[in-house]
């Protein structure tokens, strides 16, 4: 969802192949491909598809897998390109969204008209925005564990998932583990990770010299340093897998712990939105221009992502901030983020103002989010997407909070019991990890308040420009509703 307006976005993933998911087509019945999180392809063979709903291929793609009914709620059927990611709701008709697939694209990107015309989407069984990660954690089986293993694994490879040097490499060594097998010393376990490094870390740490030097490299060389980081992490799986007992532990256990490893980044499991935030002025002319963003949305919280600089900007949970959208008769809508802030020791309320591309036009059969009942209005602006997967997810949190207490004392214990819960587990706290704001390099609008007007700028202020937010009391984000009398400065 790079992007979700259904969840629609443009795509990270969907950048590895191009690919269609409709075979062939004939009077009665048609093979649909759907694709995994590993690109392997499950084949349908299905009558009356433009028919058939999104709930009954699930059923099918679940039925070839075998997979247990958690993956109902695990899992949902996207339509994917390098354009555009849209996760379906049930009742959505895939084939019918396909054949809209170029007005959608004008609708939610700014591809250019060649592109668009080139552009096709494919079907794609991958994880449901909508799924709680403390829930994951209670999964056994381990076809279903595989599956969200290789699609965290691709965003991390993808650096759709920015990660720091450290944790690129707890992860890789992971997936050396599931590929290679056990770390034996003595074997040739560095050239193997050498050979396939680009399997095991994202592409700006496999970065080799070239030229004479890089071929003079021989097979005994010192690793660089990402590869060596990776060697080192990889030696120490054994031992936290295996023991002293000399047993090896069970892919689950390896699938198991690289979700674990991958909660710990606030974004994981996000639906992801395109769009920009305005740059500080800088230079004696005060130009500041524009950045193109990552909006991450989960159940947790919204994350900024820098797209170039793959390190988040901003990151905010739902009870730390206020939000609305605008949608000006423009090419774009706005989002607008509201948190407090310092400025230069005083206490403020901020602005960030997030641009997104506005849905012009007549209304089109919009992919929505699949949870949500009643549905949208058919013409929807991304800013007006993204504040709407806000609130509901805000309403999904205060609903799974209400029935925890009756979970806890009905349910069953389980094996996942043990595990650490997400409030518990460390956060990534390293001075300069890229998953901490960075507030220096966003141009916010600071608020205070001089008696009954809100001014801009020269802090300080407790008064909320906007209404949607998490509940009073739930949150430190406090509000004041404004007077009648209080205006924009």
């Amino acid at each position: 969802m790079d992007g979700t307006e259904g969840n629609a976005g443009q795509p990270g993933p969907a950048e590895r192949s191009h690919r269609s998911s409709v075979s062939s087509v004939g009077a009665r019945a048609a093979d649909v491909l759907v694709y995994l999180a590993d690109d392997t392809v499950v084949p349908l063979a299905v009558e009356n598809l433009p028919s058939l709903n999104a709930h009954e291929l699930h059923r099918a793609v679940r039925e070839v897998l075998q997979l247990p009914d958690i993956a109902l709620d695990v899992f949902a059927l996207w339509l994917v390109s390098p354009l555009l990611e849209v996760q379906l709701k049930p009742k959505h008709q895939p084939y019918k969204l396909g054949r809209q697939w170029p007005e959608l694209l004008l609708r939610f990107t700014d591809a250019p008209d060649d592109d668009v015309a080139m552009d096709e989407p494919s079907l794609q069984f991958r994880r449901n925005v909508f799924f709680p990660k403390r829930r994951e954690l209670q999964i056994h089986d381990e076809e279903v564990l595989r599956l969200l293993y290789e699609e965290a694994k691709g965003n991390v490879l993808a650096a759709r998932y920015p990660c720091d040097v450290e944790d690129c490499e707890a992860l890789g060594a992971l997936v050396c583990r599931v590929q290679l097998g056990p770390y034996q010393p003595g074997q040739p376990t560095a050239c193997a990770v050498r050979e396939k490094l680009d399997s095991f870390l994202p592409a700006h740490l496999c970065k080799r010299g070239h030229g004479l030097f890089a071929a003079l490299r021989g097979r005994g060389a010192k690793a660089g340093p990402g590869e060596q980081g990776l060697l080192n992490a990889y030696c120490k799986v054994k031992e936290a897998a295996g023991g002293d007992s000399g047993c090896e532990a069970s892919l689950s256990t390896h699938y198991r712990a690289y979700l674990l490893k991958s909660h710990e980044l606030p974004f994981y499991g996000c639906a992801f939105f395109h769009g920009e935030v305005d740059k500080p002025a800088q230079g004696f002319l005060h130009r500041g221009g524009r950045k193109p963003v990552v909006v991450a949305i989960s159940l947790e919280g919204v994350h900024v992502i820098d797209s170039r600089e793959k390190h988040v900007l901003l990151g905010l949970r739902f009870q730390e901030l206020s939000w609305d959208h605008t949608s000006p008769e423009e090419e774009e809508s706005v989002l607008w983020l509201e948190f407090d802030g310092d400025n230069e020791g005083t206490p403020v309320n901020r602005l960030l103002k997030i641009y997104s591309k506005q849905s012009m036009g007549r209304p089109c059969p919009g992919p929505w989010l699949t949870a949500q009942a009643s549905g949208w209005p058919l013409s929807t602006p991304q800013a007006e997407l993204m504040s709407g997967l806000i609130e509901y997810c805000i309403e999904l949190n205060q609903t799974s909070e209400l029935a925890a207490p009756q979970e806890t004392v009905s349910g069953p214990p389980s094996a996942a019991s043990s595990l650490p819960s997400s409030a518990q587990r460390p956060q990534l706290q390293r001075q300069g990890s890229v998953v901490c704001s960075r507030l220096q390099h966003l141009s916010t609008i600071d608020y205070v308040e001089e008696g009954q007007q809100i001014k801009r700028v020269k802090p300080k202020r407790t008064t909320s420009f906007f209404s949607r937010q998490l509940s009073v009391g739930q949150g430190s984000y406090t509000v004041v509703q404004p007077a009648d009398s209080l205006e924009q400065g």
